[in-house]
């Protein structure tokens, strides 16, 4: 069975993440298969994506075992590509979130105009926890819907956050009892799917247009802080921590 699935439903097409022993974990197969699906070519009346997830676990991020065998090489990692491709697909996107959607699972849901969550779903950025950080890219998605104040939160703390504090800081669209959640995304999803498909398009288009205004700011040498950390033997020591479920020792280096 794929570990990515997808199904169309007239004009709403839904990306289902099929990893649920390993709690949704993005190994580099799931990377390639969601740029791939984010990038094809939409229909002139889709509306819009639905994302979501089996298991009681929305994503976890980065497989840290993967990333532990393989590090990242190049500028650009394939979770920027995969989220960039969600920023530019013309569609609306909804993601549907359960249990835990932490670092690149949080980033994912947030990479969404809508994000319905479950009263017991948690977010977080964990990445100061294991010795990594965000990227430009990341970083500026996060100040766009948690603002200043919250990105901090969120960051520099690394703790996981209910899915509560992201409605009331306005980060997330709508939380519902679990019982619930499918009743309550569906109303958004029923909207966005009688609503005119061009207006749709050009509106999304608009909003993330008007925020790029970020991405002409020089940030070479905050991408070298950011690198030097990915490459640091803390780093490798947060990865090893978190893997066997152990208090990391981070020493600076």
């Amino acid at each position: 069975m794929s570990k990515v699935e997808v199904k169309n439903d007239g004009p709403i097409k839904t990306i289902i993440l099929n990893r649920p022993e390993k709690r949704n974990a993005l190994d580099q197969e799931m990377l390639d298969n969601l740029y791939e699906i984010f990038s094809e070519k939409v229909s002139v009346d889709a509306r819009a994506i639905v994302l979501r997830a089996n298991g009681p676990s929305f994503c976890a991020g980065i497989d840290l075992a993967e990333r532990q065998r393989q590090p990242s090489t190049g500028s650009v990692s394939p979770v920027e590509k995969v989220f960039h491709a969600m920023e530019v697909n013309p569609l609306p996107i909804v993601s549907i979130v359960q249990g835990a959607a932490i670092a690149g699972g949080c980033e994912m849901a947030l990479h969404s105009e809508f994000v319905v969550a479950a009263e017991t779903a948690k977010f977080g950025m964990s990445l100061a926890q294991i010795g990594l950080a965000p990227s430009w890219f990341l970083t500026k998605k996060l100040l766009e819907v948690a603002g200043p104040v919250n990105t901090r939160e969120i960051l520099l703390l690394g703790d996981p956050m209910p899915s509560s504090w992201m409605l009331d800081k306005g980060i997330i669209s709508r939380v519902a009892p679990d019982a619930h959640l499918e009743q309550e995304a569906s109303k958004i999803i029923q909207r966005l799917a009688i609503n005119a498909p061009l207006s749709l398009k050009a509106m999304k288009a608009l909003i993330i247009r008007e925020l790029a205004f970020r991405d002409g700011i020089a940030h070479d040498d905050v991408d070298e802080l950011v690198t030097a950390a990915r490459g640091s033997q803390d780093a490798k020591e947060g990865i090893a921590a978190r893997l066997e479920k152990r208090n990391p020792k981070f020493l600076g280096h």
